[in-house]
């Protein structure tokens, strides 16, 4: 029962900074915005149960993943075949078969197959090359493919996060669900219109030469575009331009866009390139000054100036008379954030509203708060003044809990919410194993302080057994769970690790002290 003096500043000192980081949750915010800035000011984040807002689940399109790929795999082979001297037949570039996950293609020359093996191979390490007399056939591993789309799910989900924070949005929740699928929640947001089409935009963005030999089209269909080249339709015509399939510099190699606006007040998207980027990008406008100089973005033209002197900056402006102020901020968003690598579809959207968590809010606490008082009582009647310092204890923990949910940040659902009532009984579980211990030694005689201190000693072993199997069974819940069930989880774990400190550190140091100034404390047998 004797406390070295830094462990009563180390027990003290932790209730004050428990006391003090919960604060934040029960001050109105106008007071909170008085306070000093070195005062804490974070708060528990409410989930999207207890808040209301909206809740999408998303799926990457792999089938475009596959598709780029094979592309890909079709573009470099025409490429290197060229560049070898080596002649494939003229229906070389319709012959992507999709059902076939292959390119496939027939050779001119037979005294050509060997050097085509070769340089084909050496093309793609994860492409595999079968020739047949004079027929080729390219197709990607199926461990390549996986780990490809497997790739281009996890590069979503870090895009998807990327835009959305950019909103503004607080404490997202962002799950992969499945090989395919993404999960997106967002509490208080109750219209999800701008953030669908946010996240429906693939935002690719590449710089391209025009073609100007080829004449600008009203309907694609009835143009056909010169080799080498596509018709794009232009955002600012209306008509279609063609353009060089050639990409002369990536979007992938943008590294900053803000919003500016000109000397005109009219809104334009900077841009800045990394170094890779700002070289190829000099080098290209240098190449081809008086030429029209195409950003497409998406499969769309969105501007098409002429380049009237070489930019060695790394850096340039997109402008366009059609631009509002909200147009061009969701561009530079979106090429901040980076390129989707495939399409996202909603499958499923739900929209939750405030009424509905407000209920759920006051139904939690009011659930609580009955626990809490029937466990109280239960304490109290039960075990006289050893049960009132069991009740201090649980108070303070519930305090702790707070403090360390907003510490961390934690989204409080109304599972948490659940998990916070179990962690009321569970707190007084320990001192109820205790009192009972104190009890047998008060029985076999012992004295009260020696009674007390066999309590805690003989009882210390079965805490730490049911508190370490509770952290356990929590710990799987959060990494195998999802959503709400992730919830449930971080709150118990914390309520457990805290009720342990509380019921077997606080409530010793309670007696230890009581003990000291001769108060007189009893427990009923």
């Amino acid at each position: 029962m004797d406390f070295p003096k830094w462990k009563e500043v180390l027990i003290a000192c932790v209730c004050a900074f428990g006391i003090l980081f919960s604060l934040p949750n029960i001050l109105p915010q106008s007071t909170l915005s008085k306070l000093p800035s070195w005062m804490p000011n974070k708060r528990v984040n409410l989930g999207l149960d207890l808040q209301g807002g909206v809740h999408l689940l998303l799926e990457v399109d792999l089938d475009s993943v596959e598709n780029d790929h094979l592309n890909q795999t079709l573009d470099l082979a025409r490429s290197t075949l060229r560049k070898e001297g080596i002649q494939y037949a003229a229906n070389f570039p319709k012959t992507i078969a999709k059902d076939q996950n292959a390119v496939e293609f027939d050779l001119k020359d037979n005294s050509k197959i060997g050097k085509a093996r070769t340089v084909l191979s050496a093309i793609d390490s994860d492409v595999k090359v079968e020739i047949s007399g004079t027929h080729v056939k390219m197709c990607p591993t199926p461990e390549a493919l996986a780990t490809r789309k497997s790739e281009a799910v996890n590069r979503s989900i870090e895009i998807v996060r990327k835009r959305v924070d950019e909103t503004g949005t607080k404490e997202p929740n962002i799950q992969r669900q499945g090989d395919s699928r993404i999960l997106l929640q967002i509490p208080g947001l109750h219209d999800p219109s701008h953030v669908k089409e946010l996240l429906g935009r693939t935002a690719k963005m590449t710089f391209r030469l025009v073609d100007e030999e080829a004449p600008e089209i009203m309907d694609r269909k009835k143009g056909i575009a010169p080799a080498g080249s596509m018709y794009v339709r232009s955002s600012e015509s209306g008509k279609y331009i063609a353009v060089k399939k050639q990409v002369l510099v990536g979007g992938e190699t943008l590294v900053d866009a803000r919003l500016e606006y000109d000397e005109y007040s009219r809104p334009q998207v900077s841009f800045k390139f990394n170094k890779l980027g700002a070289k190829r990008f000099g080098e290209a406008t240098r190449d081809n000054v008086g030429k029209r100089f195409a950003i497409v973005l998406d499969d769309q033209v969105i501007s098409a100036p002429v380049i009237k002197e070489p930019i060695m900056g790394g850096a340039g402006r997109i402008s366009s008379d059609h631009f509002s102020a909200e147009e061009a901020n969701d561009l530079a968003l979106l090429l901040r954030a980076g390129a989707l690598p495939a399409p996202l579809n909603v499958i499923e959207e739900k929209t939750v509203g405030p009424d509905l968590g407000e209920d759920s809010i006051r139904s939690g606490i009011f659930a609580t708060i009955l626990s809490g008082l029937f466990v109280l009582i239960f304490m109290f009647l039960w075990y006289s003044s050893f049960g009132m310092i069991a009740n201090a204890a649980v108070v303070i923990n519930l305090i702790l809990l707070l403090a360390g949910m907003s510490c961390l940040q934690a989204t409080l659902t109304l599972p948490g919410i659940a998990g916070i009532a179990l962690t009321i009984g569970m707190a007084v579980d320990a001192n109820v194993l205790i009192n009972e211990r104190i009890k047998e030694s008060l029985r076999k005689g012992a004295k009260l302080m020696k009674a007390i201190e066999d309590g805690y000693n003989l009882a210390m072993s079965s805490i730490v057994d049911s508190n370490l199997n509770t952290i356990i069974g929590m710990m799987c819940l959060y990494q195998f769970g999802t959503g709400q069930v992730k919830g449930f989880a971080i709150t118990t774990m914390l309520g457990t690790i805290i009720s342990f400190f509380t019921s077997t550190t606080l409530t010793r140091y309670i007696l230890s002290n009581l003990l000291r100034l001769k108060y007189k404390v009893s427990i009923p047998m």
